[in-house]
Order: C-alpha cells, then sequence, then structure tokens
C-alpha cells in the first residue's frame, strides 16, 4: 500500500496564527469592545495602591516617636506614593495613545458625562495628592530614598511652613479623592446589579460577552 502523505495547507495554518496574534495582541491593548490586559492590571495596581497609601496614612498619624513603625511606614508610605506617580504618567500614556473602549448601548448620556468628569477629577486628584505629598517630605531638603533603590531629590521652594502647608492639601484633597472612589465604585456595582451590563465585567477580564 503506498505511503500516504499528510496534506499540510501552509495558507489555512497561516491563517490561524495570524488570527491568534491578533487575538494575542487583544488581550494585551484595548479595542473598542473591552479593555487589555495591561489597562485592567493599571487600574487595579492604582486602585489597591491608593487604599493601602490611605490606610498606611491614617494609620501611622496616629503613631507616637517610639512606636517601632514611627520611621518604617513613612518611608514605605513615601516610596509606594513615588512609585504610584511613575505608574501614573505611564498609565495616562498609555490611555492617551491607545483604543478605550465605547462606551455601552445601555449607558445614558448623562452617565458617559458623569464618568468621564469622574475619571479626569480622579487623575487630577491622584497627581495633585502625590505632588502634595512629595512638598511636605522634600520641605525641609532632604531627597526621597525609595526603598534603598534610588533616590529621589528635593527641590526646597522656601515657602514658610511648607511641610504644614502641603500636609494640610494632602490630607483633605485624600479624603476627597476615597469620595471619589466611593461614587465610582458605587456606579460601577449600579450597572452590574441593576443594568446587569458589562461596564464592570470588563475591567475584569479582556472579553465583552456582548
Amino acid at each position: 500500500m503506498p505511503r500516504q502523505i499528510p496534506n499540510f495547507e501552509p495558507t489555512a495554518r497561516g491563517e490561524d496564527a495570524e488570527s491568534h496574534g491578533r487575538i494575542g495582541q487583544r488581550r494585551i491593548l484595548n479595542d473598542e469592545r473591552s479593555w487589555g490586559v495591561v489597562s485592567i492590571a493599571l487600574h487595579w495596581l492604582v486602585a489597591l495602591s491608593v487604599f493601602g497609601l490611605f490606610g498606611l496614612g491614617f494609620w501611622m498619624t496616629g503613631l507616637d516617636y517610639y512606636h517601632a513603625w514611627y520611621i518604617r511606614a513613612p518611608d514605605i508610605h513615601k516610596s509606594v506614593g513615588v512609585i504610584l506617580f511613575g505608574v501614573l504618567l505611564f498609565r495616562l500614556a498609555w490611555r492617551l495613545f491607545n483604543t478605550n473602549p465605547k462606551s455601552l448601548p445601555t449607558h445614558a448620556d448623562w452617565e458617559k458625562k458623569l464618568a468621564h468628569a469622574v475619571h479626569r477629577l480622579l487623575y487630577l486628584l491622584l497627581f495633585a495628592i502625590v505632588i502634595s505629598g512629595y512638598l511636605i517630605s522634600t520641605a525641609d531638603g532632604h531627597a526621597i530614598e525609595v526603598f534603598g533603590w534610588t533616590v529621589l531629590p528635593a527641590y526646597p521652594l522656601g515657602i514658610e511652613k511648607q511641610a504644614d502647608i502641603a500636609g494640610t492639601i494632602h490630607w483633605y484633597l485624600a479624603l476627597t479623592l476615597m469620595s471619589i472612589v466611593g461614587l465610582h465604585a458605587a456606579g460601577a456595582l449600579k450597572h452590574h446589579i441593576i443594568d446587569r451590563d458589562e461596564t464592570l465585567k470588563r475591567m475584569l477580564h479582556t472579553r465583552s460577552t456582548n
């Protein structure tokens, strides 16, 4: 019996590989239907950092001079804050130079406008909080050491009572941020529980089920 040679179809295999490449790319990048892996990871990384920094900051304000974490807690707070600033810059650039998913048909016009306003306000507050934190930490002219990896130099502005002023601004901005985050979370839950749409799910996985 003659030996049968398998019939390979390069064209079909090439199409499969190309399709697989597009799928892989879509999982990394955003498209008009869903957020990509990078955007989702950045979103939750920033969210966890914000909650962690707020909790740590609130807790460490009550430490006395003899507490074991009196120096360590602020050092961690400052180091994470510096890293967060870099992550925010990258996230903003990624959002500006990437495709963003379109609003869902279930979203009312007022919800779209409110969502855009809240996102812009969140970015503004985050950058303002990080900058005010930098002004607190460098008011005495000392640089910020980031986990012993690198040093962020200080640029004293010569403002009288700079640490106190920046500290007050930092605190109230943080409270405002957490309030806006609560509004943001309530909106996501409203879409998920009441509207039963894909708003929250799109930020949990890379594929929309619509």
